[in-house]
């Protein structure tokens, strides 16, 4: 799968799930996600299980807290498929 691919695909998830009333354009690519409080610690978790349906990987538990950014998250991915 593309970077460009998985970065569109969780750009949109935390859109509809996370900020339903935000506008694309206002979720960067360095926007804090959880430091910024768009994901608490469930959201985490959903976010987590979402990644490894949508992309058939396996996330460990200390690789949860690995990502604060969409960039981070797009990157975590882009580590797992290599």
């Amino acid at each position: 799968m593309r970077e460009q691919d998985i970065h569109n695909h969780l750009k949109q998830f935390i859109l509809d799930e996370f900020l339903p009333d935000t506008p694309p354009e206002e979720l960067e690519d360095s926007t804090p996600l959880r430091s910024g409080g768009v994901l608490d610690s469930i959201a985490t978790i959903k976010v987590v299980a979402h990644v490894e349906q949508a992309f058939n990987v396996s996330l460990d538990a200390h690789e949860m807290g690995e990502f604060d950014t969409l960039a981070q998250l797009v990157a975590l991915v882009m580590e797992k498929h290599a």
